[in-house]
Formats: C-alpha cells, structure tokens, sequence
C-alpha cells in the first residue's frame, strides 16, 4: 500500500520544517532514494564500513541467510544484525527494510505464526525485496507467506498507513536506518506509540562521539553512507528519554572506519561507531537501575541461546543460575516479551536505593554506559 498525500505527507516531501536537524526534508528523501536506488548497485560500491555488518553471524542466521536470495543479500546496507531470538509468533516491523534481507532472515525465525512487515520509501530496493517472496516461502515450507513490503516513510507509522496502528506490533527491528531520518524524534515517538506494551525497539544505527558540523551534515556522500546523519550518542539518550524509552541499552558496539582520504579529512577527529540498541516499551521504567531486591532466572528456553542469554553488553545470564537484578532488568525480563523464557522473583515494595554494579562489561572501544546512565 502508499501512503496518501495528506497535509503531513505534505510536509515531510515539500520541504517543509520538521522536528529533526534537517530542516529540508524534501532534500534529504531525495538524496538517500538517490544514493541507495541508483548510485549503489551492490554493497561493494560503499566507501565506509558504516554499511557494513563487520561481525560474524550467528550459526542459526547464517544458516538462514543461506536461503536468501543472492540479489537481496548483494543490495544489503546494514551495520548489525538486529534479529533477536526467541521470536516465534511474534509481530515485527522492519525500518527502512531495503532489499529485504533482514525481513527474510525475521520471516524463518518468526515462523508461520509470525509476520514481517518491512516499510520503504525507494521504490528500486521494494521491487528487489518483493521479487522473492514466492521463491524464498517455497524455501523455508511456509504454505502462506508471512512477510510483506509496503511503501511509506518511516517519520509517518500510523500517521497516515492505517496498517500500522497504536500497540500493534510486538517487535520493530532497524538496520542502518534512523541516521538517514531528517527527523529522529518523529521516528523514535511512533514507534514508541506502535509498540504493544512490552515490545520492543532491537536495532543497529551510526552514532557519533559529538554533534557534527554543518559541512559535515550536508555532505552529500556522507549522509548517502550513514555518516552525515549519526546522532551524538548521549543526544540519541535524551529522545530516547523524551519519547519514554527511559533505559536504552547496548546490546553491542563496534567502531566505523573511513577508509576514503578525502571523507576521513572532512570528519577529522569525530569517531563514528555501530550499536545495537534494545529500547523496551515498558510502563514502569526508570531513568536510573534501582534496587529491590529482585532476582532472576534464564530457563534457558531460547533456541540458539539455550546455555545463556545476552539481554545486553552488561548482562548475560546462564541458564539456571540466579542473578540479582535491578527494577529495570527485573520488568525487562518479566513484562516484556521475553517473560516466557525468566522467572523473576520479588516485586517493588520496597526500595533498596541505587542498584550496585548494574552496567556493561569494560568496552576496549569505548566508554558508553548502557544501564544506569
């Protein structure tokens, strides 16, 4: 389906003021449909890592992207893998879904229960995307196809595509995606709003050490490589913060390299790095990890994370073994849709102050706190 051409669709494609740090949204739409529809014509044509996935995958994703067409797989332009497992029967929605790659892979581990729905805006990537549906179903023995591809800008979920409709999607996954948004907040609050309680926002974006300069925002080659457009980490914090996402976490963290001399001069000094981020939809969050005395256990349900599982960079838990948990970790594994696979023991009755050593394991790249910060 395509979005109608209301008053807001309006001013997101004439150029119209918007909430982000690009003002000229007509500008930026047309520059990324450009850059990704018709100056790329596979992955080899980057001139960073920055849309690149530099980290080996899972056995079980590698084994499904086997099955995914090599079309779909040259046109990728993802920096992570932002899959978690354990999403059987889950509703996901993909960002800026591209070729399709990452839809593919949702479509085999969601199941026949499941659906996948990717929305973009470049017209030459959905006709790649679309193209396979058929083959790929055959493949992986699904008698109805549990995935689909619509036209839409990401700012406008549920604005205009009544498809896509307040609390009805479990899981919304991203790749490379929101740096190339000329207004993140936007993105950031429908997404909070499409999310069912308990849901959650798994996804892998640029993000800077600093606020970068207009010259370097601007850059028409930069932006097209997800450069331009990074958020400064502890900026993305604060929407985060300001939509209600009150403890976003790192889930993993990589450093972007520009091998281009003439693109690397242009930056200076500003360090650019991969995250994935998890963002839950939860009512009772809180800014800071506080203590009640909770504790909880992975019964190690998960496929392809029997014997532990990564909630994020500072928390791994063994299947079976008991872990003293703050309030936050406590709702993340029991309100959310992982509470089938934790028991979590205890409530918030009573208040034990500041949880102690709540956080993410020493970084050799950085320093970015992805729990109590």
């Amino acid at each position: 389906s395509t979005q109608s051409t209301g008053g807001i669709y309006r001013e997101m494609l004439e150029g119209g003021k918007v909430t982000g740090e690009y003002t000229d949204a007509k500008t930026v739409y047309e520059s990324v449909k450009n850059y990704y529809g018709k100056v790329l014509n596979t992955s080899k044509d980057l001139k960073t890592n920055a849309c690149c996935t530099n980290q080996r995958p899972h056995p079980i994703i590698a084994q499904a992207l086997k099955d995914v067409p090599e079309e779909i797989i040259s046109k990728y332009y993802g920096c992570g893998t932002p899959i978690p497992f354990g999403i059987e029967g889950l509703k996901v929605l993909d960002l800026g879904s591209g070729s399709g790659r990452d839809c593919y892979v949702a479509a085999r581990l969601v199941g026949p229960s499941g659906y996948v729905t990717g929305i973009d805006m470049t017209e030459e990537q959905l006709s790649t995307a679309r193209t396979h549906i058929s083959e790929y179903m055959k493949k992986i023995n699904h008698q109805t196809p549990n995935i689909r591809f619509i036209t839409g800008y990401i700012e406008l979920l549920g604005e205009l595509n009544s498809e896509l409709t307040p609390n009805s999607i479990d899981l919304v996954i991203s790749n490379c995606v929101l740096n190339l948004s000329p207004d993140k907040l936007r993105v950031l609050k429908n997404v909070h709003s499409i999310l069912r309680n308990g849901g959650e926002f798994f996804f892998s974006d640029v993000y800077c050490d600093r606020r970068l300069p207009e010259n370097v925002r601007n850059h028409p080659v930069l932006f097209g490589e997800c450069i331009s457009g990074a958020l400064y980490i502890q900026d993305f914090k604060r929407l985060c913060h300001k939509v209600g996402f009150l403890d976003p976490r790192v889930y993993s963290l990589s450093s972007i390299t520009i091998g281009d001399p003439e693109l690397q001069s242009i930056v200076g000094q500003a360090k650019f790095y991969s995250i994935t981020y998890r963002l839950f939809k939860l009512n009772n969050l809180e800014t800071l990890c506080e203590d009640y005395g909770q504790y909880a256990v992975y019964k190690g349900t998960i496929k392809g994370s029997e014997s532990f599982y990564k909630l994020d960079d500072g928390h791994s838990f063994e299947a079976g073994k008991v872990y003293l948990v703050c309030g936050n970790t406590a709702s993340m594994l029991e309100d959310s849709w992982l509470s089938k696979h934790f028991k979590v023991v205890g409530n918030r009755d009573i208040h034990y102050g500041l949880f102690k050593d709540c956080g993410p394991s020493e970084n050799k790249e950085m320093t970015d706190s992805s729990c109590c910060s």
